[in-house]
């Protein structure tokens, strides 16, 4: 049975440092409105209870009894055993938690806990960005279909997911797409997270607008700035996400050489993305060199913005032409350019997010 066919109901979490976005899912929609509350991760016991608080409300406000839990929470976790280990963003969880086993006691119901990145992806591929393409390739007579997704987040961290041939794809340690730790193409020092963030962006504007880091305006006031919508340094809010566009493009590049398939951006940065998208195309588009000088294409295939109208219709287009099987009259179709699409998220982070939850648990379920 397909996930949009379930019946069955998934309570949800999206986790991040500052706040829980609880949902529950079924059939592939979202089965209450989601809310947010404080995360509390100064304080391990106060945040655990408001863990707990948060899906009772979830489950005392749907029709019928859930039939799991899953959800999203930063690493490093052992997520197959539901262990959170120690965050960087929620400093509360220190020497191994065992969250996952805690709520099944309290629950009584399956708990799957999994990376906020890989959950993204997994739902954008099953119900978002991957299946939105396939639909306008097939619309358009293209032959051309795409099987593998894969994605990052740009928010407090970056992180990223991949999924092949509608499989999340995790890793024998769970720690698959960890694109955080890549290298930072315009500072080799440092991890390509630091290029591919809220703060990236903040202190880039702060760098070239001469003001401290502290008096950097949030993410979406440095876009309106650059825009022209709101007063401040324009020059710096454009150069500042060029920068991040660089960088995440530079990191995008190397795992889409591996990969192969579609590329999808979610994220608290991800609004921004007029500003900083079409970067990550000419990076993904940029050429390496040979000693003699000879260039080389950074990736064999071509990058198309898909939320540029004009590439999106070349993309769509292809090189599609009928070719004739040698000894028959029988013709096929046939297209020979080798192209990836690069689009923002069709669900929203927190949905793609709780879709994607919520698809794993289901796999997790049919396999007890």
């Amino acid at each position: 049975m397909k996930s949009e066919e379930d019946p069955r109901t998934v309570m949800t979490l999206d986790a991040g440092g500052t706040n829980f976005k609880f949902s529950a899912v079924r059939g592939n929609q979202l089965a209450i409105e989601p809310f947010s509350v404080l995360s509390n991760a100064h304080d391990l016991e106060t945040c655990l209870t408001t863990l707990i608080n948060g899906f009772k409300e979830v489950r005392d406000s749907l029709t019928e009894p859930p039939a799991a839990i899953s959800f999203a929470f930063p690493g490093p976790c052992d997520y197959s055993r539901g262990i959170i280990g120690d965050l960087h963003n929620l400093p509360c969880f220190r020497g191994g938690v065992a969250l996952g086993p805690m709520l099944e006691e309290i629950f009584g119901i399956p708990t799957f806990i999994n990376n906020d990145g890989d959950l993204f992806v997994y739902g954008e591929a099953i119900a978002g960005l991957l299946p939105h393409v396939n639909v306008l390739l097939e619309r358009s007579g293209s032959p051309k279909r795409y099987k593998n997704l894969f994605g990052v987040t740009l928010g407090t961290g970056f992180g990223g997911g991949i999924t092949r041939d509608g499989q999340l794809f995790s890793g024998d340690n769970i720690c698959a797409a960890e694109v955080w730790i890549l290298s930072n193409k315009l500072d080799p020092g440092m991890p390509a997270e630091e290029g591919g963030c809220i703060r990236a962006v903040q202190k880039a504007y702060a760098e070239k607008a001469g003001i401290p880091f502290g008096e950097a305006p949030e993410p979406k006031d440095i876009f309106e700035i650059g825009n022209g919508n709101h007063p401040g340094n324009q020059q710096a809010a454009i150069a500042a996400f060029d920068r991040l566009g660089e960088v995440v493009g530079d990191a995008m590049a190397n795992a889409l050489s591996l990969v192969d398939g579609l590329a999808v951006i979610g994220g608290g940065v991800s609004g921004a993305w007029p500003l900083f998208l079409p970067s990550i195309i000419d990076e993904l588009n940029s050429d390496f060199h040979k000693p003699t000088g000879e260039p080389v294409r950074r990736l064999t295939q071509q990058a198309f913005n898909l939320e540029d109208l004009a590439q999106l219709e070349t993309f769509l287009k292809g090189d599609t032409r009928e070719i004739t099987i040698p000894g028959t009259d029988r013709t096929l179709q046939y297209d020979p350019m080798p192209r990836i699409g690069v689009g923002m998220s069709r669900l929203g982070t927190s949905e793609a997010v709780a879709i994607g939850a919520y698809a794993f648990a289901l796999n997790q379920l049919n396999t007890l």
